[in-house]
């Protein structure tokens, strides 16, 4: 098994290019698996995890419904911002500066073979971070992600994760709200749910907070659960 991660900070990238690179690495990783099984060639098959801010993009779920985007093409035009649907799983997000997105584009058979752990393990690295800031993050029950204040009228959703697997390789991946201007999400149903609101680190702490700070925590809480090396 192969638990070396190639690691890549792409830094401020165009939704569409990153999306072409993730499935351009996907295939690579199905590819080398289906050669194994058949030509039982006994390759490694890589793992890569991706960082990168987007500018303003909206991006709806294969299962998602449109009616959860309020912006018609005028209006997106207006605030400077694009509209995807692609092939993960969930509804409606939104991706931008100040936020971090993450795409792990793992074999899971050089891991453990568990979508619902995969899942699990992200919502964790979130967590782990925000108890660093004093701040309780929590998983809601039949909502993925990561969330302050669950269970009172008062819960928040910080960090959104959505993925495709196939052959037990993953991609698309997590957003997680440093500084992102949460106006944005005022023009969609964030991930079709529509009694709870959006926030940031940045509005919780109530400061601006260093992205890299936080990317060097996200490596690190990502390698210690995964028991995994990046490269």
């Amino acid at each position: 098994m192969n638990k070396t991660v190639n690691f890549q900070d792409l830094g401020r990238r165009d939704y569409k290019e990153t999306w072409d690179y993730q499935e351009q690495l996907f295939k690579s990783i199905i590819d080398t698996k289906i050669k194994n099984r058949r030509e039982d060639a006994g390759l490694e098959t890589q793992n890569h995890l991706l960082f990168v801010e987007h500018d303003h993009v909206y991006t709806l779920g294969k299962s998602g419904d449109i009616d959860n985007l309020l912006a018609n093409e005028k209006l997106l035009d207006n605030i400077g911002a694009t509209f995807y649907k692609i092939n993960r799983g969930g509804d409606i997000t939104y991706h931008g500066p100040g936020q971090i997105t993450g795409y792990p584009i793992l074999d899971l058979e050089n891991f453990f073979t568990d979508i619902h752990k995969y899942l699990r393990f992200l919502e964790e690295v979130f967590i782990k971070i925000l108890a660093d800031y004093d701040l309780k993050g929590e998983r809601s029950d039949g909502e993925t992600g990561v969330w302050l204040d669950v269970g009172t009228p008062f819960a928040r959703k910080i960090c959104a994760m959505g993925v495709r697997a196939s052959r037990w390789v993953t991609m698309h991946g997590f957003a997680f709200n440093v500084n992102t201007n949460l106006g944005y999400f005022d023009h969609i149903i964030p991930c079709g749910i529509d009694d709870k609101a959006v926030t940031s680190l940045a509005a919780e702490l109530k400061r601006e907070v260093d992205l890299n700070e936080i990317k060097e925590k996200i490596k690190k809480y990502f390698t210690e659960l995964f028991e995994a090396h990046l490269h």
